[in-house]
């Protein structure tokens, strides 16, 4: 059997949860037998070796693209150039994990023209969220049924306009977005007017990549009944949550905390709003005397210069007890976390894992988290973890200084820590679907 994985991008590029998950399940089937080919946008057409796997790149249209084309057919040239590949490597199977402009409903129509199954997993909310969050108005969790008009005032609001302007917006016919598409009109305003469009463009694209996937996989519950809501049949659909890919060295033990010490806590992660630092560090800030260490491993945008990065440098360059550090292998996280009293995991939107969490587990530390999505399945209030409250600084900074004060606490949530699924569990799973999906392709 050959797969060809398609995620959003691939090493050596910065990479997030998605791609560290393809890389695990990939190594796993190759010992059994399967033949791995890694496909993924990048900025050039090129075929390399990473780590014992085939990788291709396929160049992306960048800024060329045009807006319709972003929201609704994707890239055409990347299509294209995905489909040589599909030429040369003839896959029994193709596993996607992404879907933008680059892995597009173009691309789905290359796989099926050769009549080649697919298996989709939805990794993120940005699958079927504009937004990208699955939070209504920034602040209430969405349960992520697409309505144009509901979904344009959302993405807009998002954009920084208030909620009356966003409404308004939102509710224009699709008509009027049409009409200016056709006479050339975009950018600002013109693109505001088109929103409700674009929004149903990209919904009939979503459908489509749900339609004609053989078989999807949800990493989480909450995806599970996003794509019931959305009428993806429940028998098309199967839960298999993120595995544990790196375990670490056996040898090493967590060594616990004593009262009163400093209270050492990590951040892995992108430096992105939706990944919330900013709460983090204010949250530590409320309390210039409160005795914790936060060290921050973050992953930087392509543009080191972002503003949301210096905002965060410049808010944390007075305090030392905030550090911020270079990020580390995938295969030295577990180790590196059994160093650390608690993972940090302050998200300010739906999560479908995050991986790190687990991680965490498996270093045998607990998590403080926001209470929401996947981060919620996996923490356990008081149990293996702390919930709070996404936003609120307030609270973040309480549930820390509670963890900090009340010893007892941080013993209970450390002892609470279950075992979670190996890459192994995971990746047989996900072979048997394979499978399932060829066989039943053959005989329809």
């Amino acid at each position: 059997m050959k797969v060809i994985q398609i995620p959003f991008t691939y090493y050596p590029d910065p990479v997030g949860g998605t791609e560290i998950y393809v890389e695990g399940l990939s190594k796993h089937l190759v010992t059994k037998g399967v033949e791995v080919v890694v496909a993924a946008p990048g900025n050039l057409n090129e075929e390399y070796e990473h780590n014992g796997l085939k990788v291709y790149r396929f160049a992306v249209a960048g800024d060329s693209l045009k807006l319709k084309a972003r929201y609704g057919e994707g890239d055409h040239d990347a299509a294209m150039e995905f489909d040589k590949i599909l030429e040369k490597e003839q896959p029994d199977i193709v596993h996607i994990h992404a879907f933008s402009s680059a892995v597009s409903s173009q691309l789905m129509r290359k796989v099926k023209d050769r009549k080649i199954p697919v298996l989709f997993t939805y990794h993120t909310p940005t699958v079927s969220c504009q937004r990208g969050t699955l939070l209504k108005w920034g602040k209430e969790v969405c349960n992520g049924k697409i309505v144009v008009s509901n979904c344009s005032a959302c993405t807009l609001h998002g954009l920084g306009l208030n909620q009356l302007t966003s409404r308004l917006l939102g509710s224009i016919p699709t008509y009027v977005g049409k009409a200016l598409e056709n006479i050339n009109l975009k950018g600002g305003m013109w693109t505001a007017l088109r929103t409700a469009d674009l929004i149903e463009t990209k919904q009939a694209a979503f459908q489509f990549m749900m339609s004609e996937s053989e078989h999807i996989v949800a990493v989480c519950d909450w995806v599970r009944e996003l794509l019931l809501i959305n009428g993806v049949p429940e028998n098309k659909i199967t839960v298999i949550r993120q595995p544990i890919g790196h375990l670490g060295e056996d040898n090493q033990i967590k060594q616990e905390r004593k009262q009163n010490e400093i209270l050492k806590i990590a951040f892995l992660g992108r430096l992105d709003p939706a990944k919330g630092v900013d709460v983090l560090i204010k949250s530590i800030q409320c309390d210039k005397r409160l005795p914790v260490a936060l060290d921050i491993y973050g992953v930087s945008p392509k543009d080191n210069n972002s503003s949301y990065v210096l905002e965060l440098e410049q808010r944390a360059k007075n305090d030392h007890r905030i550090k911020f550090k270079q990020p580390v292998p995938n295969d030295k996280i577990v180790d590196l976390l059994r160093q650390y009293d608690v993972l940090a995991v302050p998200s300010q939107g739906l999560e479908t894992g995050p991986l790190v969490v687990l991680e965490a587990f498996a270093a045998g530390i607990p998590v403080i988290g926001s209470n929401l999505g996947g981060i919620a399945e996996l923490v356990k209030h008081e149990i293996n973890g702390i919930l709070v409250e996404s936003g609120s600084i307030k609270a973040w900074y309480h549930n820390i200084k509670k963890l900090y004060g009340d010893h007892t606490i941080l013993q209970n949530v450390t002892r609470g820590i279950d075992s979670h699924a190996s890459v192994n569990e995971v990746g047989n799973k996900v072979l048997k679907l394979y499978r399932r999906c060829i066989v039943e392709k053959q005989e329809y």
